[in-house]
């Protein structure tokens, strides 16, 4: 099996050196990467300036790029042979709920499947990680999983676990989205001439994190594993919207 393997938190970051040495005990793993953080960088792609690569002592290739940089990178230029996955993290801290739509782990791993290769993206969830082995132990179970039941068209698999020792974990649940407050995050500061600047916050607490989300498997220990849709098409809206579209049809 052939797997490339990105990040959003950088070529340097431990959770990407920690995946990558698990997994290459189970398939043959290719690692472009930013080549600095650019966590919160979403779907982004760089289009008004050129990207520049280079290869790092541990072989990874460093892009100066943004995540979804790297994947179309990998797949079409970098990789000798197309993926058979494409694999995204570890991420140092949580990609729950709203978190899905700002990530660049989670967005590395949509452009994997929206370029048609099943996908997944490791979070660790903690405020100052450590356990990333324990993740990287839970990344390759599920993957080697996927190889006997593959996912189907247009699926990413989102994972989070705990910031435990492997044996502590208390098991994996399939979850659905939480999301968080809709608290305002903004920090005003000065800088040194005294004009205002702005700082975004700390993530605020969860606000739907009943059983079933994610939030509330990963708060009681257990993985989270949520199935994301590449297609974001509201198909239940089609019968309310087409009733409505033909009031304005002239």
């Amino acid at each position: 099996m052939k797997i490339l393997l990105s990040n959003d938190d950088g070529h340097f970051a431990p959770g990407l050196s920690a995946l990558f040495d698990h997994l290459s005990k189970i398939a043959e793993v290719t690692t472009v990467a930013p080549d600095r953080n650019r966590s919160g960088a979403s779907n982004s792609l760089t289009l008004d300036k050129p990207i520049r690569v280079n290869e790092t002592e541990r072989g990874f290739y460093s892009v100066t790029g943004t995540p979804t940089d790297c994947v179309h990178l990998g797949t079409h230029h970098l990789m000798s042979e197309r993926p058979d996955m494409v694999v995204a993290g570890i991420n140092t801290g949580a990609n729950l709920g709203d978190d899905t739509l700002y990530s660049g782990t989670v967005a590395a791993a949509m452009e994997g499947r929206a370029l048609g290769y099943p996908a997944v993206a490791v979070s660790l969830v903690g405020h100052d990680c450590e356990h990333y082995i324990t993740a990287a132990k839970v990344a390759v179970d599920i993957i080697k999983g996927l190889q006997q039941h593959p996912m189907d068209k247009n699926r990413v698999l989102n994972i989070n676990v705990p910031d435990l020792p492997y044996d502590k974990l208390k098991g994996i649940k399939l979850t659905r989205l939480g999301n968080r407050h809709r608290a305002d995050t903004i920090i005003l500061d000065k800088d040194p001439k005294g004009r205002p600047i702005y700082w975004l916050g700390p993530l605020p607490e969860g606000q739907d994190v009943g059983e079933g989300t994610d939030f509330h498997a990963v708060l009681n220990g257990y993985v989270s594993v949520t199935p994301i849709n590449v297609d974001l098409t509201a198909y239940n809206s089609f019968d309310e919207l087409e009733d409505f579209l033909k009031t304005i049809d002239n």
